[in-house]
C-alpha cells in the first residue's frame, strides 16, 4: 500500500466534524484553545481483533504511567486513533499498550524500547505512530538475517535533529584484509529495512546479501554502505517542504536538518572511523518513497557532497509535486549519476505515481541529464510499493550507481 493511500482512511476520519453555528446576538470573543493531538496508531497482524490499545505516559490524561490512560479507538483500516487537547510546550513520554505494562509495546526483536517523546506545538497536529510487537506476543522473533562485515554506530546524536538514531555499516568483503585500501560509500535512508528481518518493518532489502555477491563477483566496485535509521519524526525528516494535499496533517518540511546531520555530523563520522574515498564523485544517497524524494532533494541542495543518487519509488505528490518544481528551478545541472524507477502497481490500479514519475524524468532531462549515461529511468511492471520489490531490483540500482571501474581502484 502506498503511503498515499495508506492514511486515506484516516484522513476521512480526521475531516469528519461538526460544525456549530451561532445564535442572535452579539458574538463573544474566540477563545484562544489549546492544540489538538489526534494520536493514530498501526498495530501488530497478530493484535487480538477485540483489544483495547493505549497510551499511557507521564501526565495525567495519559494515566501517569498507570499502563492504560489515554483510550484508542479501532477504526474501520484496523489502525486505532484518538484526540486531546493540550497546552502549548507541554512535554510528553509515553507509550502504547493494551492496558498493562505485561502488553506493553516492543521493538519488533522483543526487545525494550525508549520511551516515545512529544511536547506539544503551537497548532493542532496528527502523530502517527506503529507498534512492531506486544510483549505478550506469542509469535515467534524474526532471526538476524545480517551478512558479511557489518558493524554498528548506536544512539548517533544531532545538534540538528531531536532524536538520536542507529547507524549499520556494511563493508565490503576484503576490508580488514586490504587495509591500505579506501572505498567509496553509499548513504541510505530507513537503516532498519536495509540489511535485518529482525528489524526490519515489513521485509528487508537484502542490501547486504546483494552487494556481497556483486563485490565478489566483480560486477560492482567494492564500497562502504551506511544505512541510516528512520525514527518517530520520518515524515518531517524525509521532506522539503510540508504537503498541501490529503497529508497536510502530517507536517513535514525538516529535511534541510535531517540534510544538515548527514553532511555536517554523519558523513565526518563515518570518515573518520572508516577507510573512505571522501570526494562527492565517491559518495551516493539512496531511499525509496519518501526516502527517494529526499534522496534527490538533498543531492540537489548539496551537489559537492553527493553525486550518485537512488531515486527509489520517489514519493513526487508530496507538496503538489516540489520536487519537480526544483529540479525545474535548477540554474545549473550537477554532475550527477541519478537512477530514477517506479512500480506499475505502486497505486494499485491507479497511473498516479508512474505519471508523477515521468513528470520528474521529463524534468530531469529537460535540465540536461541523458538516459542511458548519467540518467537511467525505469518503470518495473507489476512491481509494488515494497521492501522487496525494492530488494528485486537493489541489483540493477548498484550496477548502475556504482559500476566496477577498468582498472581497480586503490
Amino acid at each position: 500500500m502506498t503511503e498515499r493511500r495508506a492514511f486515506r482512511v484516516a484522513l476521512l476520519l480526521w475531516l469528519a466534524v461538526g460544525f456549530g453555528v451561532c445564535g442572535s446576538g452579539p458574538t463573544p470573543p474566540a477563545l484562544a484553545k489549546d492544540p489538538q493531538l489526534t494520536f493514530e496508531v498501526a498495530v501488530p497482524t497478530d493484535t487480538p481483533v477485540n483489544a483495547d490499545v493505549w497510551i499511557s505516559g507521564n501526565h495525567a490524561a495519559l494515566g501517569q504511567w498507570n499502563g492504560s490512560g489515554l483510550k484508542l479507538t479501532r477504526a474501520p483500516d484496523g489502525r486505532y486513533t484518538t484526540s486531546l487537547s493540550l497546552p502549548s510546550g507541554t512535554a510528553l513520554e509515553f507509550k502504547v499498550t493494551r492496558g498493562s505494562w505485561n502488553t506493553v509495546e516492543k521493538s519488533t526483536s522483543g526487545e525494550e524500547t525508549s520511551n516515545r517523546t512529544l511536547r506539544v506545538g503551537t497548532r493542532s497536529e496528527r502523530v502517527s505512530l506503529t507498534v512492531a510487537r506486544w510483549a505478550d506476543s506469542s509469535s515467534p522473533l524474526p532471526p538476524h538475517t545480517v551478512a558479511g562485515n557489518v558493524r554498528y554506530l548506536r544512539d548517533v546524536a544531532s545538534r540538528h535533529l531531536p532524536r538520536k538514531r542507529d547507524v549499520i555499516v556494511w563493508l565490503p568483503p576484503d576490508y580488514d584484509a586490504n587495509p591500505k585500501r579506501r572505498y567509496p560509500v553509499l548513504y541510505m535512508h530507513d537503516g532498519q529495512n536495509l540489511m535485518d528481518s529482525a528489524t526490519s518493518f515489513s521485509g528487508e532489502w537484502r542490501v547486504d546479501e546483494t552487494a556481497q555477491q556483486l563485490v565478489q563477483s566483480g560486477t560492482v566496485e567494492p564500497l562502504i554502505i551506511v544505512g541510516v535509521y528512520n525514527t518517530e519524526d520520518r515524515f518531517s525528516e524525509y521532506t522539503q517542504v510540508q504537503d498541501t494535499g490529503e497529508f497536510a496533517h502530517l507536517g513535514g518540511g525538516n529535511a534541510d536538518a535531517y540534510g544538515r546531520f548527514l553532511v555536517e555530523e554523519l558523513k565526518p563520522l563515518i570518515d573518520k572511523t572508516f577507510r573512505t574515498r571522501k570526494g562527492a564523485s565517491d559518495t551516493g544517497l539512496a531511499g525509496s518513497s519518501l526516502g527517494g524524494l529526499v534522496t534527490l532533494h538533498l543531492g540537489l541542495k548539496y551537489p559537492n557532497t553527493f553525486r550518485r543518487l537512488g531515486v527509489v519509488s520517489p514519493s513526487v505528490f508530496w507538496g503538489n509535486r516540489d520536487i519537480v518544481s526544483r529540479v525545474k528551478a535548477l540554474k545549473k545541472k550537477p554532475s550527477s549519476r541519478v537512477w530514477v524507477d517506479i512500480g506499475t502497481e505502486e497505486s494499485r490500479g491507479s497511473q498516479e505515481t508512474v505519471d508523477d514519475t515521468r513528470l520528474l524524468r521529463d524534468a530531469l532531462v529537460a535540465q540536461g541529464w541523458v538516459a542511458g549515461k548519467d540518467l537511467h529511468y525505469v518503470e518495473i511492471p507489476g512491481a509494488f510499493h515494497t521492501e522487496s520489490a525494492w530488494a528485486e531490483r537493489f541489483d540493477d540500482i548498484l550496477q548502475f550507481l556504482y559500476p566496477a571501474p577498468a582498472t581497480p581502484a586503490r
